[in-house]
């Protein structure tokens, strides 16, 4: 068997160590400019999604790390769950407020927790915001 200079010297190899596998959610799901929707969904007791985001398309911006307990779990204690990741996405105004009247590139950003976030597809043209509607 060769021998594996990196690994009898951490200080040799660049990254993390090719035999450690990442736990769930340790790596982000999306990367910024990735196309996502926000679930639709209405959970009972406390969440963080505003509803009138939920349904809408959006463009993630950034990754926040490091990786979180999901907030909506930790407000009933459960503190030992998986860690997710959150996002700033950004929502086209115009897809918020029918009638908008401002620039086109105008956008709400938020930070929503990985679990409401779901890839998705090429927009259809209904969808399409990255087009003057005027």
């Amino acid at each position: 068997m060769p021998h594996d200079a990196a690994r009898d010297d951490p200080g040799a190899r660049q990254g993390p160590a090719p035999w450690v596998v990442k736990a769930l959610g340790e790596e982000p799901s999306f990367v910024p400019g990735d196309r996502v929707r926000i679930g639709a969904r209405d959970p009972i007791g406390h969440y963080r999604v505003p509803r009138y985001v939920r349904g809408k398309l959006a463009v993630v911006e950034a990754v926040i790390g490091p990786a979180a307990i999901d907030n909506e779990e930790e407000a009933y204690g459960r503190t030992a769950g998986s860690r997710r990741h959150y996002y700033r996405v950004g929502i086209p105004l115009r897809d918020l407020w029918p009638g908008y009247a401002g620039p086109a590139d105008d956008a709400l950003r938020i930070e929503v927790f990985e679990t409401w976030l779901e890839a998705a597809e090429r927009p259809t043209p209904d969808e399409d915001t990255t087009h003057d509607r005027s």
